[in-house]
């Protein structure tokens, strides 16, 4: 029996590997864009940046070490230049389909970062598989731009897999809106209406703003965000800004709010403040023919009428008066129920400049109709 040479006993010390095979290797060099790794083979396998992971750009070294042992599978035994062509990211990807079949069936509640962001929706990474996230299935809410989460780390669950045709798809939303209800449960059992609680402003729209109160959103309508008069909620609130307010009332899961403090009405005082014959200094707040709504504090109007702005014969105030304009007249009328108070500026004539006029009888009521333009 003829004895073998050390390449042949070398060689058949070593084992043999085949394309498909999962083999375990040690790191001894590492560059920037590919790591080679001892597989106890003849050859040495080389593992790319592409066939490491499918994040682009990523610099080899910052992720892995000399000494470090790793598994990878056997793209190709041979490259064409006697090398083992590896992947990491294969052999992952395998693992990560298997791992989210898992969480899938338990329905798992996964936590990945977001790595891209489509038109349709985001994808994310599990151990270099892919998931599909859509846009309908990011937020409880409509999200415009999505790119607000790329790179963020979210939490969700898979609710379709289908490997064969690479369709794996993630849903946030419904982990959301189950945070949301218990959020929701835990503070309506704890909040009551007449109850001071601050809040986040976290919408604005035309009719209102919706408050963040820790988890649940409650409604400040415009009506509701002063004394005075406010004409539009954007040009009072921005969103993130915090906010005092009281529940004015809870309907099953909506709760309405109100920033009108019953301890800073307005009309508290008002009888004595503005008693028939008091003489009071306001601003022209708005106009109409028949006469202008004076401001005399935030949220208290007066109505001066057209015939109660001067002897002289008047066709429609915004002739003399402009908004804005400060004025000083006298009471003529309170009506503390219905809110309403009329003034004059002709009352406030010496007597011999108005011995012959009296003050025009105002009918407040058929005004009131008229107090919004």
């Amino acid at each position: 029996m003829s004895e073998m040479s050390f390449e042949q006993m070398l060689e058949e010390s070593l084992k043999t590997i085949r394309n498909g095979e999962v083999v375990e290797g040690t790191v001894i060099d590492v560059k920037p864009d590919e790591i080679v790794l001892n597989i106890g083979y003849k050859s040495d396998g080389i593992i790319t940046r592409n066939e490491y992971t499918n994040e682009p750009n990523v610099d080899l070294t910052t992720v892995v070490s000399v000494g470090d042992t790793m598994e990878a599978k056997v793209v190709k035994v041979n490259d064409g230049e006697g090398q083992v062509v590896l992947s990491y990211k294969r052999l992952a990807a395998e693992k990560g389909s298997k791992r989210l079949e898992e969480a899938f069936n338990n329905q798992e509640v996964l936590t990945a970062k977001v790595s891209q962001v489509l038109d349709g929706g985001v994808c994310v990474n599990v151990d270099e598989t892919r998931v599909f996230i859509p846009a309908s299935l990011v937020s409880d809410t409509f999200e415009k731009d999505l790119n607000k989460f790329k790179d963020q780390e979210i939490e969700f669950v898979i609710t379709e897999f289908d490997p064969k045709k690479r369709r794996i798809i993630g849903n946030r939303k419904t982990l959301l809106v189950a945070k949301k209800a218990e959020a929701q449960k835990e503070l309506l059992s704890k909040i009551a209406v007449g109850d001071v609680i601050e809040g986040t402003v976290k919408n604005v729209t035309d009719f209102g703003a919706f408050i963040d109160l820790g988890g649940v959103d409650g409604l400040l309508h415009i009506s509701e965000m002063s004394w005075g008069r406010v004409e539009s909620p954007k040009k009072v609130f921005t969103v993130g800004e915090t906010v005092k307010v009281f529940i004015k009332s809870i309907n099953d899961s909506k709760i309405a709010l109100s920033r009108k403090f019953p301890e800073e009405n307005p009309w508290n005082g008002a009888a004595e403040k503005y008693a028939v014959g008091n003489v009071v200094t306001g601003k022209v707040a708005r106009m109409t023919d028949f006469g202008a709504f004076v401001e005399l504090a935030q949220g208290v109007d007066a109505l001066l009428h057209v015939s109660q702005i001067s002897k002289e014969h008047i066709e429609k105030p915004s002739d003399v008066l402009k908004v804005g304009q400060e004025v000083e007249a006298k009471i003529v009328d309170f009506n503390e129920d219905e809110k309403k108070i009329s003034i004059s500026i002709k009352a406030l004539l010496a007597p011999e400049e108005n011995e012959d006029e009296e003050v025009a009888d105002v009918n407040i009521d058929d005004a009131a109709s008229e107090t919004e333009e």
